[in-house]
């Protein structure tokens, strides 16, 4: 690991000593103001060792308690490294540093700092007390911050090469072993062939075998994780999804394999996982760590599965920002509330289950447990995140309440395929609580849908499946009013998401998606404007831009990283607005910003309502 390279002399340091002199010299000294001219010199620290400098770092505590510690140090994996509380030239710090402890801070790694003073506490004791006017003091203490490393680090990256090595050969030889025990085991032949068999009557009908090789397979990776990094040792029992996969599995290693065996040179891995498991400060950041393993796991392993369903993970700063927004329109336009009962919420997309645990913080706790067994919906067709959902919604739950309740909210189905027909007997539980969602009225509809129209590579066989209803919908509504002559991007999933919605959400309610933004100015989409305009009668706007095809670099601008632009979007239809046409109200961030900067906006603008779109 890189050692700090600072000395008195480097820029950064000076600019640190020339800010507050300034500050001085005008008498400012509240912390607001002062803490800016350390934030810099931390990120120029910061950048050096990989490490990202969050501001604002809010942790959860147990019972929906909270604090926000003015910025952590996290790497690419999401794990924290430090953190940083600054305080003003006024306040007695170690009187301060008590206090904070009191309330719930980290002991390990922080940094408490005052112009004058700096307090370094790790591993559970005070280590440094640094005088910074003293530029020899004050490069001493960030050097011991930022040296700071556990048995745990050097675990975790050398388990991770390994891991990335290993998986694709372990995959491919996982399908081998599948096929031979297809072809020459006939109890396993016949179990799989029943299983394909549910699996396209409930998920797809033209699902392929290989498909349900690689659910096997992505099963067998994943129950691995249940036990080591989400210490959750029940949840293939209890899981109705998991359940029927395990006893596929079972068939199979009575008759081909030992799984043990298999999968053992993955031990250090999981391993790691585990131990970097335990070093995280609540169960919020350790699932954003989670879901960041789970990525890097499932673009290495299956990337062609990952293209066709145009998956995109939403940064929880745009899950605050939509989720905030939601509850503000729902007071303004309907004088109601997240946490009111017959406000059924849905996420038609849930991946690993952002939007959902975001909304349950966003619910009264004295309403959650209603909310949670009764109002709160999401759909997932991909088995990974379906159950990573699984397992952070209940969690969530857990952790709010002090009692675990199994999440019956969640189905594994494809939303697109419920407006088309009923599922078959696809294990019996899924199906009844697919049914019960369809009867269900939503009043709020909140996700990221998918965003992919086509694929990378055509030559690849990853095409995107047909849906005939969901299709017919959109080319007798959209495409019919189409003045285009090429109307192809009107196939993409997002567009069919928010024509689903627009269905979906019935008299009254909100549909809140983030998404591709071709769909406001692309001649394409002038047919999907105006059945938006005339299905919906308030319509808000915030466009992010970031399409890489204006010259933007994606990593800088894109919020997603992706190369289209992206837009957040709440249509709201109220049963009582007389207007025949929608009142659209829009804003755009500035196409030069860097996503850094449209994220801090976001925090600072809170929702829609700030004064920002109009």
């Amino acid at each position: 690991m890189a050692a700090l390279n600072l000395k008195p002399a480097h820029k950064p340091v000076k600019d640190y000593y020339t800010s507050l002199e300034e500050f001085d010299q005008i008498d400012v000294t509240h912390e607001g103001a002062v803490s800016t001219a350390f934030l810099p010199l931390l990120q120029h620290c910061g950048r050096q060792l990989k490490w990202i400098l969050v501001p604002e770092y809010m942790v959860f505590l147990p019972h929906n308690k909270r604090i926000v510690i003015d910025g952590a140090f996290e790497d690419v994996y999401k794990r924290p490294h430090g953190y940083w509380e600054a305080k003003d030239i006024h306040d007695d710090l170690e009187a301060e540093v008590q206090r904070k402890f009191e309330e719930g801070y980290p002991h390990n790694n922080i940094l408490f700092q005052t112009p004058q003073r700096a307090i370094l506490w790790q591993n559970g004791r005070q280590e440094r007390d640094a005088d910074l006017t003293d530029p020899t003091q004050l490069i001493e203490v960030l050097e011991a911050f930022f040296a700071y490393r556990t048995a745990e680090d050097d675990e975790w990256e050398q388990a991770v090469a390994q891991f990335r090595d290993r998986v694709p050969a372990l995959g491919k030889g996982l399908a081998e072993l599948i096929k031979d025990a297809r072809l020459n085991k006939p109890p396993f032949t016949r179990a799989f062939a029943a299983f394909h068999d549910i699996c396209r009557q409930s998920i797809n009908p033209n699902l392929s075998e290989a498909a349900v090789e690689e659910m096997l397979i992505q099963h067998l990776f994943t129950e691995r994780i249940f036990h080591k990094v989400f210490d959750d040792q029940d949840f293939v029992r209890r899981n109705i999804i998991a359940r029927e996969m395990e006893k596929m599995i079972d068939v199979l290693t009575k008759h081909a394999f030992n799984r043990n065996e298999y999968l053992k040179s993955l031990d250090p891995f999981y391993t790691a996982i585990e131990s970097v498991s335990r070093t995280i400060y609540d169960y919020y950041h350790k699932q954003e760590f989670l879901n960041t393993v789970y990525e890097q796991f499932f673009q290495g392993y299956s990337v062609e599965l990952a293209d066709t369903h145009g998956i995109v993970y939403t940064p929880q700063t745009i899950a605050d920002f939509m989720v905030r927004s939601v509850e503000e329109i729902l007071k303004k336009h309907f004088t109601r509330s997240l946490s009111d009962p017959d406000v059924h919420i849905i996420d038609p997309f849930v991946g690993t289950g952002n939007f959902i645990m975001r909304t349950m913080r966003e619910i009264d706790l004295a309403a959650l447990e209603h909310k949670y067994e009764n109002e709160l919906h999401c759909n997932e067709v991909l088995l990974l995140p379906y159950y990573i959902a699984s397992m952070n919604i209940e969690h969530h739950f857990y952790q709010a309440t002090g009692r675990y309740q199994p999440f019956e909210g969640i189905c594994f189905v494809d939303t697109f395929d419920l407006a088309q027909t009923l599922q078959l007997d696809f294990l019996r539980e899924n199906t009844r609580r697919v049914e019960k969602q369809k009867q269900t009225p939503m009043f709020v509809i909140v996700g990221n849908p998918p965003y992919n129209v086509g694929q990378v590579n055509e030559n690849n066989k990853n095409k995107n499946r047909k849906y005939p209803i969901m299709d017919k919908q959109v080319r007798q509504t959209y495409t019919k009013d189409s003045t285009a002559t090429n109307k192809k991007a009107l196939s993409d999933p997002y567009v069919k998401a928010i024509r689903w919605a627009s269905d979906r959400i019935e008299t009254e309610g909100v549909v809140a998606f983030i998404t591709n933004n071709s769909f406001i100015g692309d001649v394409a989409f002038d047919g999907m404007r105006k059945h938006l305009a005339a299905d919906f009668d308030t319509i808000y706007i915030l466009d992010l831009g970031g399409n890489a095809r204006k010259g933007l670099k994606v990593s800088d601008a894109n919020v997603f990283g992706i190369t289209v632009g992206v837009s957040i979007n709440f249509f709201i239809k109220r049963r009582d607005n007389p207007n025949p046409q929608a009142k659209i109200f829009y804003a755009r961030v500035d196409e030069s910003w860097h996503k850094k900067a449209t994220f801090e906006h976001l925090i600072s603008w809170q929702h829609y309502r700030n004064d920002k779109i109009k």
